[in-house]
């Protein structure tokens, strides 16, 4: 087991940059400690349970589960906050199980301007992912940063996973196509209050020049492959089969990574 802690450690320094320490915790008990890489046993039974739809797993190899999840910080009996799981709930399929299981709490949340689902300052984690490019265009991202601040204990953990425009790009362009820099969501993330904790390549996808016909949607797993009604961004004409492959050779998005944290 001390070699598989060891391989962990090894990959998650090796993807994480720009972390930033924070102060040691103080004594007040809703503050959360940093995170610390181990091995969870319940966590890695969470990801393999035969609960998980097939279609979720196959796309474990392009998301990392368990090294994001480890990279957050997510410990047993934590409070969780994830933020618009949508339908499909790929991360909730995970999460829901892992937290009952442990003694946590895991919450649901489709519209942060309405609540949080939680008490003010007992969050350990709130969990955004795929989510900015759709508030950018409806001007939510600061209202929605400030509710996850008010959610989160001091020393919680804001973890997000977000299609990744390149450095420079205006959001106002990238947005309708469903990327937005780091930038973007670390001056949004600044502005709320919290603290760039790191930063990890771990979703990282070169292969991705964001240059699509009908945007991140194109690639896998939406697959989009015509263009669809009222959607003035699409090219007008579908994918033909060499394009499809083409697209799906690509994979996943490139996506950014973050960990920002709440100050104690």
């Amino acid at each position: 087991m001390r070699a598989s802690v060891i391989a962990l450690a090894a990959v998650l320094a090796a993807t994480t940059a720009s972390a930033q320490a924070l102060p040691a915790a103080g004594s007040n008990a809703l503050t959360a400690a940093p995170p610390v890489l181990q091995e969870d046993a319940a966590l890695q039974a969470a990801i393999a349970s035969d609960a998980r739809p097939a279609a979720d797993k196959a796309r474990d190899a392009a998301r990392r589960p368990y090294e994001a999840l480890t990279f957050w910080g997510l410990t047993p009996g934590s409070t969780v906050v994830e933020i618009q799981p949508g339908r499909a709930g790929w991360w909730s399929a995970i999460l829901q199980p892992y937290l009952a299981q442990t003694g946590g709490r895991y919450v649901a949340v489709n519209n942060p301007g309405e609540g949080m689902g939680v008490e003010a300052g007992t969050a350990d984690l709130v969990l955004v992912a795929r989510a900015f490019h759709n508030w950018h265009r409806a001007g939510r991202t600061d209202p929605f940063m400030a509710a996850f601040f008010g959610a989160l204990k001091p020393g919680g953990v804001l973890a997000i996973e977000q299609h990744r425009a390149a450095p420079g790009t205006n959001p106002d362009a990238t947005a309708p196509f469903g990327y937005v820099s780091e930038a973007y969501i670390i001056a949004a993330a600044e502005r709320a209050g919290f603290v760039l904790d790191a930063r990890s390549e771990l979703n990282a996808n070169p292969r991705d020049d964001r240059d699509h016909p009908y945007g991140v949607w194109t690639l896998p797993p939406v697959r989009t492959s015509a263009p669809r009604e009222g959607n003035p961004n699409d090219r007008a004409t579908p994918l033909t089969e060499a394009e499809r492959a083409e697209y799906d050779a690509i994979g996943e998005s490139d996506r950014m990574t973050l960990r920002f944290r709440k100050p104690a």
